[in-house]
């Protein structure tokens, strides 16, 4: 009699295993639907803008402030190359011929100033990288299972896609988009430069252009280790 109730409890076990895994597959089949549905979205948003933005010319200001002291700004005129990569012409006025020994005393004080220029050429290297998203890059990550969903709080029309590995071992993007228009809104970046110590963090704001494509309208890099911050403000946007 116990051989018999301990099948029967058996029986029921294995019924109600079978029942919570006929529960549980169509969940995971769903979310890995809906995974590849917004992974294509943001892929094929970023191919359409760079294909877009490749039409256009804008003005980029960059300021680069060392210990919350602003020691350099610029303007660019910047359009995007055959290669996708942004081709920049200074729009800052030559420097002054200085000559004797004012001219060399304040030459010795702008190159000491400018110490710190490799260190911000390298973030700017580095993040040039992430910024735009490549779509390879996004289904790369896809496919190696290194992109998370999920929901932003508080805003019911976006989400976002958490990268890990993107370009460095250990770094971290996160991508907020927006439902509806299925463009960027934000993203931020974790990554460093030879090391992890070498920290760098961004945050990015995205804008669209009046019937035209959706951009890179604000971008602050923080160099943390040197306390080096890199603020990028676009605008201007004329079609060519």
């Amino acid at each position: 009699m116990k051989k018999g109730v301990n099948r029967v409890l058996y029986l029921s076990l294995s019924g109600l295993f079978v029942l919570a895994v006929d529960t549980l597959i169509p969940g995971t089949a769903a979310q890995n639907q809906e995974m590849q549905q917004r992974v294509a979205e943001v892929k094929e948003a970023a191919a359409i803008n760079r294909q877009a933005l490749a039409q256009y010319t804008w003005v980029e200001q960059v300021t680069i402030s060392l210990k919350g002291e602003q020691k350099k700004q610029e303007q660019f005129q910047v359009r995007l190359g055959p290669d996708g990569k942004p081709q920049k012409t200074s729009l800052n006025p030559p420097p002054s011929d200085s000559s004797g020994h004012e001219g060399r005393l304040k030459k010795r004080i702008v190159e000491k100033k400018e110490e710190y220029q490799e260190y911000a050429d390298d973030i700017k290297a580095l993040i040039q990288q992430y910024v735009p998203p490549e779509k390879d890059l996004i289904e790369q990550a896809h496919q190696k299972g290194n992109i998370m969903l999920g929901p932003v709080a508080g805003v019911a029309g976006e989400y976002r896609l958490v990268l890990s590995n993107y370009i460095k071992q250990g770094d971290n993007m996160t991508l907020v988009v927006d439902k509806t228009q299925k463009d960027l809104a934000s993203l931020s970046i974790s990554t460093y430069l030879s090391k992890p110590s070498d920290a760098v963090n961004v945050t990015v704001r995205f804008s669209r252009i009046p019937g035209g494509p959706n951009h890179v309208s604000a971008e602050t890099i923080n160099g943390v280790s040197k306390q080096l911050t890199i603020a990028i403000q676009n605008s201007n946007y004329q079609h060519m």
